[in-house]
């Protein structure tokens, strides 16, 4: 049976610090391309290399819920789909963290939805309702992509799926994180304080998965992910990282997959990082309930429709 402290459900949007939403979003794949330079003609190859092993495109050419594919080139607004996935040893495990985000360059303006995990919805390609966070498991990254999609109403364009098991090896590549914690509580062995804390990866990992014991549930486990992430991009964006890139790269080709090249990433460095100066973090307003003993995260129908028409409007879509 599974139960769960029902998360605070007064819908709070915000605008983030600048540029630190789309970071997020090519977080790990970005951490040089945008940190350090790494156009280096030094370590331009290793990192092409890398980003070549981190490519895994989708079974599909384009999302059914657009007639033609975006161009990049073209400057066309874009959506990417942050998959955080609690993968432990064979198991093909769950995506723990779903955030979408819609790009609109000419706008200069990213929308950013959170997805709770528990998030009660029909699991496209499975022919039933469940978690939405249980498509993963079902069916992997292209089955989770169905789903947000169907969810949402919007189509998807790219995915970032990152290892959050492994995740630890990115941290420590990057020697360690800092964080701020508001939130005084004990996981898995450890006494996390409240203020400032350094981290390795393992007491990260620790650290971006505790969500029990906190009174906003799953939507402060999301913030604690947040901040590892944006700390990992700090670390990584940093000169001394520089004599530390290999293993940095190993770390990210292991843990990290997307159907992003190397060439879409380079145009949306040139063309797409502006947006990031108008960032809005949706929430999504719903209620957690019980059904047969089972905690779900419930959306009302209203706010399904609210938010597809924000995410649609700056992809300029109808």
């Amino acid at each position: 049976m599974e139960t769960e402290k029902e998360p605070q459900r007064k819908r709070r949007k915000r605008k983030s610090k600048k540029k630190k939403g789309f970071k997020i979003a090519l977080a790990i794949i970005l951490v040089l391309i945008i940190g350090v330079g790494v156009y280096a003609a030094s370590i331009y190859s290793s990192v092409a290399n890398t980003f070549n092993r981190t490519h895994e495109p989708l079974s599909r050419e384009k999302s059914d819920k657009r007639s033609t594919q975006v161009s990049l080139e073209n400057h066309d607004p874009i959506s990417i789909l942050l998959l955080g996935v609690d993968q432990r040893g064979a198991d093909r495990g769950r995506s723990d963290s779903l955030m979408l985000l819609t790009v609109n360059p000419d706008k200069k303006a990213v929308k950013m939805v959170s997805i709770p995990r528990d998030t009660r919805t029909e699991i496209i390609g499975k022919e039933k309702t469940d978690k939405i966070n249980h498509a993963y498991a079902f069916g992997g990254v292209d089955m989770s992509i169905k789903t947000v999609e169907n969810f949402l109403n919007v189509p998807i364009d790219y995915y970032v799926q990152v290892n959050m098991e492994s995740f630890k090896d990115i941290v420590d590549a990057v020697g360690g994180v800092t964080v701020n914690n508001t939130l005084d509580f004990n996981y898995e062995g450890h006494h996390f304080e409240k203020g400032t804390l350094e981290l390795n990866g393992e007491n990260a990992l620790k650290y971006s998965r505790m969500r029990y014991d906190d009174p906003r549930g799953d939507f402060g486990r999301q913030s604690r992910q947040q901040q590892i992430i944006q700390a990992v991009i700090n670390e990584g964006a940093s000169l001394k990282s520089l004599t530390n890139y290999g293993t940095i790269l190993d770390a990210i080709g292991n843990n990290v997959k997307t159907n992003l090249t190397f060439d879409d990433m380079k145009e949306i460095q040139a063309n797409y990082k502006e947006a990031s100066s108008n960032l809005e973090h949706i929430q999504i307003d719903g209620k957690g309930e019980k059904i047969d003993g089972i905690y779900y995260y419930e959306v009302p129908e209203a706010e399904r429709s609210h938010i597809s028409t924000v995410l649609k409007e700056n992809l300029n879509l109808k």
